[in-house]
């Protein structure tokens, strides 16, 4: 099973489309239930997320086969201190208790530009140290360009990368980034498979922000019907197809939604990559959500 659970919306309301906020706890309990029941295996998480790693902690089951992956803090900053690392060393016991995990499956760096700031190898030998103790399997980051892919794999050897790619995102399938990637045998997670949300709506409804890709979008549904493809299997097809990710991260706000993600991913995809190599799209204002200037539809 490549589908993973991602946790953002356990901690905090996230998403454009997700009109129901913040995930209740009974919610969350049932969540994990099905996520276990359905052989899912990844749960994706961070010290970030609000209060995802305590909420987690209180409700996964003892002797549990998931693997959770956290992330460090974001410093932001252009040149790093030890303090820096001990933050990082401490921040991770600090998941350790509110997961009450006595070790996790990957530790991300959260932003790929600290690990490349002046100074960044102190956070990479932390990390090391972590994993050398045994407290930690993977250690690696999350990226969010190809520059950051190119400039990461010069200097660290990392185990395991999380990085966006969906139907819109097609920029690291045509660099060669991802077969690169896996060249190395480096453990490939893909995030944001929906765009926070954005390839299932409606685009007749979207913000105007979306206005430059709202016609883009309406072809691409048009023609996703005439494959008789819901939006959830389109958009989960395109990178199932996509042989050099290991797992697929998705969020989802309660039980129903992660069974129907399930269930869509039984049947065998109706599209080839050549079909879905029609709509990428070049614009990092729409492929970037840190950049969108919009918080809700």
């Amino acid at each position: 099973m490549k589908i993973g659970l991602g946790t953002a919306q356990f901690g905090f309301d996230y998403g454009i489309s997700n009109l129901e906020g913040k995930v209740p706890g009974e919610q969350v309990k049932r969540i994990l239930d099905a996520a276990a029941e359905s052989g899912v295996r990844v749960i994706d998480t961070a010290s970030l997320y609000g209060d995802s790693e305590s909420i987690l902690g209180r409700f996964l089951r003892e002797g549990h086969a998931f693997n959770i992956v956290t992330k460090t803090p974001q410093y932001s900053k252009p040149q790093l201190t030890r303090d820096d690392a001990r933050l990082l060393e401490r921040t991770f016991q600090e998941s350790l208790v509110k997961l009450k995990q006595p070790s996790l499956y990957g530790l991300l760096i959260h932003n790929a530009d600290d690990l490349l700031a002046e100074n960044g190898i102190l956070l990479w030998e932390s990390m090391a140290d972590i994993k050398s103790k045994g407290m930690v399997k993977n250690i690696g980051v999350s990226v969010y360009s190809a520059r950051q892919i190119d400039a990461i794999l010069e200097k660290f050897p990392i185990d395991l990368i999380q990085l966006p790619v969906n139907v819109l995102d097609q920029r690291l399938i045509r660099s060669g980034h991802l077969k690169k990637l896996k060249r190395k045998g480096i453990e490939i997670h893909a995030r944001s498979v929906f765009l926070q949300g954005l390839l299932l709506m409606d685009p007749a409804k979207l913000h105007d922000y979306f206005g430059s890709v709202r016609e883009h979008l309406q072809h691409y549904n048009q023609f996703i019907e005439t494959k008789s493809l819901s939006r959830i299997k389109a958009a989960l097809d395109f990178v199932l197809s996509l042989g050099e990710v290991d797992a697929i991260i998705v969020g989802v706000v309660n039980s129903v939604q992660l069974d129907e993600i399930i269930n869509e991913c039984m049947d065998a995809p109706k599209m080839t990559l050549d079909d879905y190599g029609l709509f990428s799209w070049s614009d990092d204002g729409i492929l970037d959500p840190f950049r969108w200037k919009v918080v809700s539809i």
